[in-house]
């Protein structure tokens, strides 16, 4: 998942980012609003942690301006207004929740994890294709019933593959989903990991091709 870090203050944007990566999380870190604004209008993200207070667009101002787009992405604001007025303005804004600072990690993980299940159709965290199995929450990966031990990046191209089924997924796609736009990679480090996943995979007695190459197009799941 996506999410996208609307935050001035270096020192807590920089927490932040660190904490959510922690939780496999793919994060983006604006510092203004018209920076995040253009953000999202170029990418899909799954949830938004946005300060009140900040330069160029203020974060009650995105908001409105998000919802006048019919954009219905999950906003978690962050204030050190703690006024019932300040919240009623930040919430009237579009706002979904409203943390003051300071706050406790623990606690605003486990808000942005309730606004990311309310944002989905289905709370489901387990994904199958064939004999191969992932659990989304515990990070868990079988192929007939046989574990694998991914990294945090090899998981997250497995999974994107397993949501997309038999679509193919360009290289280009796939970096634009897992990465964040601070550290994208080039088109071999992708061919890398797709390289070490077909090897663990075939491990564990998938086939060759159970990451199926469609030349000049990209990668998706075989079908048997």
């Amino acid at each position: 998942m996506r999410i996208l870090v609307v935050e001035d203050d270096v020192r807590l944007a920089e927490m932040l980012t660190e904490a959510l990566t922690d939780f496999q999380y793919v994060v983006d870190l604006a510092q203004d609003g018209e920076t995040a604004w253009n953000w999202v209008k170029g990418q899909e993200y799954d949830l938004i942690v946005l300060d009140l207070t900040l330069p160029k667009l203020d974060g009650v101002s995105f908001c409105q301006r998000l919802r006048k787009q019919n954009i219905a992405l999950p906003v978690l604001m962050l204030t050190a207004r703690d006024t019932i007025a300040d919240k009623i303005t930040g919430l009237d804004a579009g706002a979904d929740d409203y943390v003051v600072k300071p706050f406790d990690l623990q606690e605003l993980m486990a808000r942005i994890r309730a606004l990311l299940r309310r944002g989905k159709t289905t709370t489901t965290t387990g994904l199958s294709w064939e004999c191969l199995y992932l659990n989304s929450g515990t990070f868990e990966v079988t192929y007939q019933k046989i574990p694998l031990s991914l990294t945090p990046k090899e998981f997250a191209i497995l999974e994107l593959l397993v949501t997309n089924g038999r679509r193919v997924m360009s290289r280009a796609g796939i970096i634009e989903r897992i990465w964040s736009l601070g550290d994208l990679p080039t088109e071999e480090a992708v061919k890398s990991h797709i390289k070490s996943l077909r090897s663990k995979l075939k491990a564990t007695g998938a086939p060759d091709d159970f990451i199926e190459t469609v030349h000049g197009l990209g990668y998706r799941l075989k079908q048997f």
